[in-house]
């Protein structure tokens, strides 16, 4: 692997109280926005909060401000509207509201060609989902995420120790509490891919804070001077090569899907876009940083 940095000694531990209190804030802003989500107050798709999907094709294009001041007059003023350019293709996600999902469908439909008559529709797809059925899931997301990081202790507890394992698991709930109150703040809508995206970007950090540890548990046995604060900075800037070109190649990859992936994975591409930046960021920030305040200054081996 080509390096781009060479001989870096910056000082990470050095600068914690700053990080530790920018990830607080970031926390806190994730917090605010898991419960939203548990209360059903955020910008939920119809996967979460159940609803209607429709896709539809027009045979020329239509005029989405047209469109959304009918929709708003018809009562549906939260609906999503998605267009495809070039395309002539409409996307329309309209939340039930205590009506059944198939009558809401057929109101869309019969508003828009009644708005359009001289602009034959297409009805090209219809996913509906209960109440009931999104309620679940997200009780079911916040279960996955609670069984991950359970998994990710163990795991690193196993192959470090119990200290490390604690740490990588809270760098990794710090990533996906940040990102999800990053979406909350920029309005995205939140449905089942985005859990996805969450789920994959603590994946991702997860395997860069492994990599940090494995070469900190490597110095901590190599190195016989020094504190162990001393000891993370070697070790972070002996990795951070590596650590820049990956978070860079994934970034790229990230960005090459959010512009051409297309509209169905434009929110999951973001997700994923702005993941990449927190999770490269709580490898070096946060959970390094935790391991030194919680096992202290003295250089005590861990397991090889």
């Amino acid at each position: 692997m080509i390096e781009i940095i060479k001989n870096t000694k910056i000082d990470f531990m050095g600068i914690k109280k700053y990080t530790f209190a920018f990830s607080g804030v970031l926390m806190l802003i994730g917090f605010f926005g898991v419960v939203q989500i548990y209360r059903g107050h955020a910008n939920l798709g119809i996967d979460l909060a159940g609803g209607t999907s429709i896709q539809l094709r027009f045979q020329k294009p239509v005029p989405m401000d047209e469109v959304r001041l009918l929709l708003t007059g018809a009562g549906h003023a939260e609906a999503s509207l998605q267009g495809v350019p070039g395309e002539n293709i409409l996307i329309v996600k309209a939340r039930a509201k205590g009506k059944e999902e198939k009558m809401v469908s057929e109101e869309i439909v019969n508003l828009l060609r009644g708005k359009f008559p001289d602009n034959p529709i297409t009805v090209e797809s219809i996913a509906e989902i209960g109440p009931a059925i999104g309620k679940k899931l997200r009780s079911d997301a916040l279960l996955a995420l609670a069984v991950s990081a359970l998994a990710i202790i163990l795991y690193l507890a196993w192959r470090f120790e119990f200290k490390f394992g604690v740490a990588a698991a809270i760098a990794t709930y710090h990533d996906v509490v940040a990102l999800t109150g990053i979406f909350y703040l920029l309005g995205q809508e939140m449905d089942l891919l985005f859990i996805t995206a969450l789920l994959t970007i603590g994946g991702y950090s997860l395997t860069d804070t492994v990599v940090v540890f494995d070469r900190i548990r490597e110095n901590i046995r190599l190195r016989k001077r020094g504190t162990l604060s001393e000891t993370i900075n070697v070790s972070v800037n002996e990795v951070l090569s590596r650590t820049i070109i990956t978070s860079v190649t994934v970034f790229i990859t990230c960005l090459a899907l959010l512009f051409f992936g297309g509209i169905v994975l434009r929110e999951f591409a973001l997700a994923l876009t702005i993941g990449v930046v927190v999770g490269t960021y709580s490898s070096i920030f946060v959970a390094s940083p935790i391991v030194a305040l919680w096992r202290g200054e003295k250089m005590i081996e861990v397991k090889r």
